[in-house]
């Protein structure tokens, strides 16, 4: 298709990449001149140092003499896993040279396992008016109707807009008698829950609950107060599990 007009998709800041093992492929005759002629950099891989292909590039690479494996050593077989491995070599350079990170992975590959492993906390936490909130001297009713009408299973205990500890349904269940809705929250509230980094990848908050027995955990950045909350099944809606 290039010989019929998509060698316009090539352009000066290109570079082109060219494989053949003999070197003298001939349907990249025509691809090969269009970059000559727009002076572009050509790098070539090919069994023949001394082959049309090598000596047109500006930077050869030669594969080493191997034999097929093939039975009848005809079918390319070693020279393509050769080939495929070079190319696995300069793709891992590129990414060195260019600092790649897993971040920039992320971007580039939301989709599937791999795309999982790089969802942050952030990115799932409930935060802003979804989170619930009592005061440390409210009544056991405020807690559970907090609890209830937020759906986290949880409220934070606040007191001069600092967070005190949380309260979960657990803790109700624990503390159930006669004289629970005597109590106030600051009477049952959890004063050290367990806290995770908005920039953690979601997996590992998801591996850290599964370890200590617990559905959520609260969401801090680099202050001292909680920034959201992270419940377990936000992780299991992701993929993540």
């Amino acid at each position: 298709e290039a010989s019929h007009g998509d060698l316009g998709m090539i352009g000066r800041d290109d570079g082109l990449l060219a494989l053949s093992n003999s070197g003298e492929t001939s349907e990249l005759s025509d691809v090969l001149a269009h970059a000559k002629r727009l002076g572009i950099p050509l790098i070539t891989v090919t069994g023949r140092p001394q082959s049309t292909m090598s000596r047109m590039a500006d930077h050869p690479l030669v594969l080493p003499n191997a034999p097929e494996a093939c039975p009848n050593g005809l079918a390319p077989t070693s020279s393509t896993t050769m080939a495929m491995a070079l190319g696995d070599a300069l793709a891992v350079a590129l990414m060195h040279r260019r600092m790649f990170a897993a971040e920039d992975f992320f971007k580039l590959h939301p989709g599937g396992r791999l795309g999982l492993k790089f969802i942050t906390v952030g990115s799932l936490m409930h935060d802003g008016d979804d989170l619930p909130r009592v005061h440390s001297n409210d009544s056991l009713d405020q807690v559970l109707l907090e609890i209830t009408s937020k759906t986290l299973g949880c409220t934070l205990v606040m007191e001069d807009d600092k967070c005190q500890g949380i309260i979960t349904d657990g803790d109700l269940r624990r503390h159930l008698n006669p004289k629970l809705f005597e109590k106030f929250a600051r009477d049952i509230m959890t004063t050290d829950p367990i806290w995770v980094h908005q920039d953690e990848p979601a997996a590992r908050a998801l591996g850290l609950m599964q370890e200590r027995g617990i559905t959520l955990v609260l969401v801090k950045d680099d202050g001292p107060e909680p920034i959201g909350l992270l419940h377990i099944h936000d992780c299991l809606r992701a993929g993540l599990g």
